[in-house]
């Protein structure tokens, strides 16, 4: 298995002050009434009530990372409501310094166009990442054939779209997924929620749903492994004992992991 690898996913809510710019809204009109309007418009003109992605305020990524050293489970959080551009820069930060095969469930599809236009409105700087081989170093003509932005690479591995054959028609969910595969899945909360949590304050929760997310994402990309021959059968039970062992660190100070690893039991 190539090393490092960095699993990541985002967890976003509506950007109501990208709202505010972009439209006529009533003088002191709450977030939720600029919200709830743009809503009922959209469903008054027969259109999906899901937000584009330039309009996706960023609020968690959540990342497992593997290296030769070990496995670590980390989150980049909006804390304050005012750092969405210091957290993406965090990410793209990391996938700069250590150049990792980025693995994702529908990244493509979702989280990285997401992390393109936020970080574009943020000013957010990514060298390694958008290095397509048109550089003149030998480093940077192996991104030409290899690369994090080309949809058929390696370098970022969107694994649903790699099993669904690039079929939107075949896509799977990941909690369905990781359920089938024997692992926990999705824990007491889904994205259709997220943003409902966020109003209640409950940021804490939602790192702790990215979290467990991610992980389902990484046992996901071990079980592939195992599939293409990637991971033997005795170096994949291993990297399964390997998880367990660090959540199990992990668990006496996060209840989520404690949640997760009876789950799984």
């Amino acid at each position: 298995m190539p090393w490092p690898v960095l699993v990541f996913d985002i967890e976003s809510i509506p950007d109501v002050a990208g709202l505010r710019q972009l439209r006529d809204v009533p003088a002191g009109a709450s977030d939720q009434e600029v919200y709830a309007g743009w809503v009922q418009e959209r469903k008054d003109n027969g259109q999906s009530d899901f937000m584009p992605h330039h309009l996706q305020r960023v609020l968690v990524i959540s990342c497992v990372f593997r290296n030769a050293e070990g496995l670590r489970v980390h989150s980049f959080v909006d804390r304050d409501d005012a750092s969405e551009g210091r957290v993406i820069q965090n990410f793209f930060n990391a996938v700069d310094k250590h150049v990792p095969q980025l693995v994702s469930w529908n990244g493509g599809g979702f989280d990285l166009p997401v992390l393109h236009w936020r970080g574009l409105r943020h000013g957010v700087t990514a060298d390694r990442y958008w290095c397509m081989g048109e550089g003149g170093t030998a480093d940077d003509r192996e991104f030409k054939w290899n690369n994090y932005i080309s949809r058929y690479h390696m370098r970022h591995l969107d694994l649903m779209d790699l099993l669904a054959m690039y079929q939107p028609r075949a896509n799977a969910p990941l909690d369905a997924m990781a359920k089938l595969c024997g692992f926990p899945g999705k824990l007491g909360m889904d994205g259709s929620k997220v943003y409902e949590a966020y109003l209640g304050g409950k940021l804490e929760d939602i790192r702790r749903y990215c979290e467990t997310d991610v992980m389902n994402t990484y046992l996901l990309y071990c079980r592939f492994q195992k599939m293409r021959c990637g991971l033997t059968e005795a170096e994949y039970d291993q990297e399964i004992a390997l998880v367990k062992q660090t959540l199990g660190t992990l668990a006496p100070d996060e209840s989520h992991w404690q949640e997760y690893l009876a789950a799984w039991a």
